[in-house]
């Protein structure tokens, strides 16, 4: 295997792997909303690696954000990461307790 395939196959299972610390770090105040850039800095992420797992898990339905200050749902894009907050949704919770799956998520 070449040394370019190994990176892109080395950073598709790290992608698993963050995805799924990321759920489990939203949700570690289950019923509120935690802000994004300490769950960030508590799991020690770079924020290129966050920011990447932070959408996946919003384009999946799996948490939604909002804005810290207003408390209005917001679009990722729009704003800086410490702004935000966020909390697992229904489903979220689901794949977490193992209901659904999916194959870019180790939960």
């Amino acid at each position: 295997m070449n040394p370019e395939a190994m990176m892109k196959k080395a950073r598709a299972a790290n992608f698993i792997e963050n995805n799924g610390k990321v759920l489990r770090g939203i949700n570690m105040l289950r019923t509120d909303y935690n802000k994004l850039s300490s769950i960030r800095s508590a799991l020690g992420f770079d924020n290129d690696d966050f920011a990447d797992s932070v959408n996946y898990l919003i384009e999946s339905e799996y948490i939604r954000i909002r804005h810290v200050d207003t408390k209005k749902s917001v679009e990722l894009a729009d704003y800086p990461m410490d702004e935000l907050e966020g909390k697992l949704t229904a489903k979220g919770i689901q794949l977490l307790a193992g209901a659904v799956s999916d194959p870019c998520v180790n939960a």
